[in-house]
């Protein structure tokens, strides 16, 4: 049926329009000699190309009307141009060299501009970079973002963490659609693999006003690898091996774009053992993870469509204490199996002065649960090694799982989406956009434990945002409505409302020095967890009893953020006041049911400040070297005096940098980091303070040419000095099981 739509709506409006054609030449500033592979990107049509040897490029079947243009180019400064396409433009323009690290769109904000562009202040990290830096997944990567932290399980279950606020706090975008796969989980982890996603966003602070609920702490948002240019074809394939868990990740892609229809497909398998500290490696904290992305685009001159599907299948091991020590990858009990699949659909209408912008989204989230088998076990081993112990006590768990014939828990939660957007036609200084926003979802158990009841949520929400442009200053602003509607099963029905704004200001003081000030409120329904659970969670080892009469968590933050960049220096400074009203947190009340300690939903107005400072030292004409430092910190108060638990401790990073070029590789560097985590000693109630530690890393990596194609490479250790340590976000900290110690990874791959 969305298809004949679109054939429809395609047929109807294809014939308005004319088939533009934006071509031109691209020149040094200082030397005006032409620039080869310089980047040309429309933004709102994702379609772009790079310039020939002779600095000429050339892109048709442009719809007529008014579009940014992005120039970009390493070792140049970005330019952003709108220009008015007619039946054939034809462009020139200088670009500037720079020492400053090229700029890329943004993505995650309504209007797709530059950072220094963008009135709200976003952080942007390429998966490749994070990646370098020796992370062996996603969630382990985003903590290379100042103010961004993850709260762990072992190894393979990290959730994002914003300024102190996380779960359902943090809202996570995928292929253009809100992610759900019962996020509310301390236990339950991103659920989405780095391959396939070419960088990532983050929006620190209340994003209610353009996502709704569940973005009241921020937003992590996840942009999935463009299709290729026009008439052109690629494909890749490589791996990483990780010396510390003993562990793969393999991928594999190519991609392939006629005049109209593009393809992409990609795969990747990853596979780890218990990760080793430098006493002991900590049980179960195997994994194995399997992910496929696909993808098909028809891009016409007044319009444009992409359907995205990922389908994601992990098994991870719960750890729970110290005991087989070996290097096998197939997860003990207990473990989750958990199935994520995620499909997308984005569409764009283009008309002379506006466009409509349509996204819908499916995701099906199956997550189960294996406990043990509990039975008499003969206990008569003590001739046994250690070693025939161990091996023989792992049979035992793998013939478990094989008697076991259903999971434990076994919950299915599926969610459809939609997000329409209009760009109503300029009006002076005013961009604007109008649009409306909603899901359906229901959670039904299978398993014999049941955590949460059998539920369905509607929600839906308008909202419209302006930006304003004046000479010397832009504002941003909007106001949204939310509505959701929670269906019990057998129980009652609950309906959260909530009114939000925004309000945001950009100038530069100098040419040098920019400043941002944004005031915005966001809110959070209670989600099902919260209000419902009511059983023992393995997982968390505890018993949670949710609290039917919660209401919206409500907040209002203030941001502040100033920038000055010169040839020589960047520095940044951003603090944040952070009020929320009707604070939802779990605390023990010191019963014990069925051996776990009971922990109960409350609510109370809480209060959190911090903010991120740093600078980024490339003295020219020196540009190859680079020396940068970030600091974070946070702190999180009840009203009451009591400290939030879960808050991340302060922390310092510093590293230098090095960029090289020579006969054999190119894009190389090299760098050295140390990363600084200081005491955390304000903690809740129920936690204990956390020491400080130091962790030092190091890693090279760049480009040769092998048969004519290109190999990137990279090698970089982690904690290499092996210290012995324990974050205070961990879980397992309560049974002092240290993280990871010292790991060393390789990557290969192979560019045709």
């Amino acid at each position: 049926m969305k298809s004949l739509l679109n054939a429809l709506l395609l047929l109807a409006i294809t014939s308005i329009y004319s088939q533009n054609t934006f071509s031109g030449k691209i020149t040094d500033s200082q030397t005006s000699e032409p620039l080869s592979f310089v980047n040309i990107y429309f933004s709102d049509l994702e379609k772009g190309t790079v310039s020939n040897e002779n600095g000429v490029f050339q892109i048709e079947n442009i719809p007529t009307g008014k579009h940014q243009i992005i120039f970009s180019m390493i070792g140049y400064e970005t330019q952003s141009v709108s220009i008015n396409i007619s039946t054939e433009t034809k462009f020139e323009i200088k670009l500037m060299p720079t020492a400053i690290e090229m700029e890329s769109i943004i993505i995650s904000t309504p209007f797709h501009k530059l950072q220094s562009e963008n009135v709200m202040k976003v952080e942007q990290k390429s998966v490749k970079e994070l990646k370098s830096s020796g992370a062996v997944t996603l969630a382990e990567g985003i903590t290379n973002i100042a103010g961004v932290e993850s709260i762990t399980t072992g190894l393979s279950i990290g959730k994002p963490v914003i300024r102190g606020l996380s779960s359902n706090r943090v809202l996570v975008y995928t292929q253009g659609i809100r992610l759900e796969n019962q996020q509310y989980g301390d236990e339950h982890g991103l659920g989405v693999n780095e391959t396939g996603i070419e960088s990532v966003e983050v929006i620190k602070g209340p994003a209610s006003l353009l996502y709704g609920s569940d973005a009241l702490g921020g937003v992590l948002y996840l942009n999935p690898e463009r299709f290729a240019n026009t008439n052109s074809s690629s494909g890749d394939f490589g791996g990483n091996y990780f010396s510390n868990t003993q562990g793969y990740s393999t991928n594999a892609g190519v991609k392939v774009s006629g005049d109209e229809f593009k393809f992409l497909f990609r795969g990747s398998l990853a596979e780890h053992a218990d990760y080793k500290t430098n006493d002991y490696r900590v049980t179960n904290t195997r994994f194995r993870e399997q992910d496929l992305k696909a993808g098909i685009a028809y891009y016409n001159n007044a319009f444009k469509t992409e359907f995205r599907y990922n389908v994601n299948q992990s098994k991870l091991g719960i750890p729970e204490d110290i005991g087989i020590q070996n290097t096998n990858r197939m997860p003990l009990l207990p473990y989750q199996e958990v199935t994520n699949h995620v499909f997308s659909s984005k569409s764009t209408l283009f008309f002379n002065d506006s466009k409509l912008d349509i996204s819908l989204g499916y995701i099906y989230n199956n997550r189960k649960e294996f406990e043990e088998h509990h039975h008499d076990e003969d206990e008569d081993h003590h001739d046994e090694d250690e070693h025939d112990e161990d091996e023989h006590e792992e049979e035992e768990h793998h013939d478990e799982a094989d008697e076991i014939l259903e999971a434990a828990l076994n919950m299915k939660l599926s969610t459809a989406s939609y997000d329409v957007k209009y760009s109503l036609p300029n009006l002076g200084k005013f961009e604007t956009i109008i649009g409306v926003q909603g899901m359906n979802q229901v959670n039904t158990n299978y398993g014999e434990e049941a955590l949460i009841p059998n539920a369905t949520t509607n929600d839906i929400g308008v909202f419209t945002t302006s930006h304003i442009h004046f000479d010397k200053a832009d504002i941003q602003l909007g106001a949204r409505y939310d509505n959701r509607h929670l269906n019990i099963e057998n129980s009652l029905n609950k309906t959260f409302n909530s009114f939000n704004g925004a309000l945001g200001f950009k100038t530069n003081i100098t040419p040098a020095i920019t400043t941002r000030v944004n005031l915005a409120t966001g809110f959070r329904a209670p989600n099902l967890s919260e209000l419902a659970s009511d059983g023992s969670h393995g997982g968390t080892n505890r018993y949670e009893i949710g609290n039917i009469e919660l209401n919206n968590e409500q907040n209002f933050q203030t941001d502040v953020a100033f920038e000055f960049k010169n040839e020589h220096l960047e520095l940044f400074a951003n603090g944040f006041y952070n009020t929320i009203n009707d604070y939802i947190f779990l605390a023990p009340n010191g019963e014990i049911i069925d051996e776990d300690p009971v922990f109960r939903y409350a609510q109370e107005d809480a209060k959190l400040y911090g903010g991120e400072f740093g600078l980024h030292l490339h003295p020219h004409p020196l540009d190859w070297i680079h020396f940068e430092s970030s600091f974070a910190m946070v702190t999180g108060k009840q009203d009451n005096g009591a400290y939030l638990p879960l808050i991340p401790a302060n922390n310092l990073t510093n590293t230098i940098r090095v960029e090289f070029e020579n006969n054999s590789i190119n894009q190389g560097y090299a760098f050295i980091t140390l990363r600084s985590t200081f005491n955390q000693n304000n903690v809740s109630i129920f936690e204990t303070p956390t020491g400080s530690y130091n962790l030092l890393s190091a890693g090279l990596g760049g480009n040769l040419t092998l048969f004519k194609n290109e190999v990137s490479f990279s090698l970089s250790g982690t904690n290499l000095t092996n210290k012995t340590y324990i974050n205070h976000l961990s879980r397992l900290k309560p049974d002092g099981i240290f993280n990871m110690g010292r790991n060393i990874s390789i990557g290969l791959a192979y560019n045709f």
